[in-house]
């Protein structure tokens, strides 16, 4: 599966959750462990994705940082049960792409992860100089 580099509107979530968080090692723990509190809250299974908000949490500190710029993460629990997961940064020009690491490699599996983890998952462009990767699971409620 490629990422969709496409939109869909949906209505407005039955629950939604926002947040700024700093470029830091830090931060990327904190968004997982915010992600996993607000699903919690919300009744919603958090396993698959706290690692999705991992993984894109760490893309945004590792790849999107841009100093004195902050990454978003945002949580929208649909009504129709799709769990929408979306971390913006401030680096718009540089999009995300799957790779196949080599065996030895210690990096590189991040997207990987979250396209086995999602229904479906992709980026939006803007608004300038913003870019967010996104990633729905379906069925959640």
């Amino acid at each position: 599966m490629s990422p969709e580099f496409t939109r869909t509107e949906r209505s407005a979530p039955a629950r939604d959750f926002t947040v700024l968080l700093s470029p830091t090692r830090r931060s990327a723990r904190l968004a997982r462990l915010l992600a996993t509190a607000h699903l919690g809250i919300w009744g919603l299974p958090s396993e698959a994705a706290a690692q999705i908000v991992a993984e894109l949490a760490a893309n945004a500190v590792e790849h999107g940082r841009v100093p004195g710029r902050d990454f978003r993460l945002r949580l929208a629990a649909h009504h129709d049960g799709v769990l929408r997961i979306e971390v913006s940064d401030a680096s718009g020009e540089r999009f995300p792409r799957t790779s196949s690491p080599g065996c030895e490699a210690e990096g590189g599996r991040g997207l990987l992860i979250v396209e086995a983890l999602s229904d479906r998952w992709g980026v939006t462009s803007g608004p300038a100089p913003r870019k967010t990767v996104w990633a729905e699971i379906d069925a959640v409620l």
